[in-house]
């Protein structure tokens, strides 16, 4: 089986380097994984990694992402506030 070629995760809005890296490390690396990904795993991967973040939306935005619907996922972004919706 070939690993996932790891997208750049911090393309959803609220993922920064430090998210990006700790998603990652956890098994998460591709946008597909991270749409599949329940909001409460995101919290705990978050959590144990000291990190504070409101993951609401990025599984929605992942999956814009992951189906290459980039034009839906600027438009998404452009709502959003640090990942939340305004």
């Amino acid at each position: 089986m070939m690993a996932a070629r790891p997208d750049q995760l911090e393309l959803i809005e609220g993922i920064g380097p430090k998210i990006g890296a700790t998603f990652r490390a956890a098994g998460i690396v591709t946008f597909q994984q991270l749409a599949e990904t329940p909001v409460e795993r995101m919290k705990e991967i978050l959590a144990a990694a000291s990190l504070r973040a409101d993951p609401t939306t990025w599984a929605e935005q992942a999956a814009l992402a992951a189906a290459g619907r980039m034009d839906e996922l600027k438009q998404l972004q452009d709502q959003l506030i640090s990942g939340r919706r305004a």
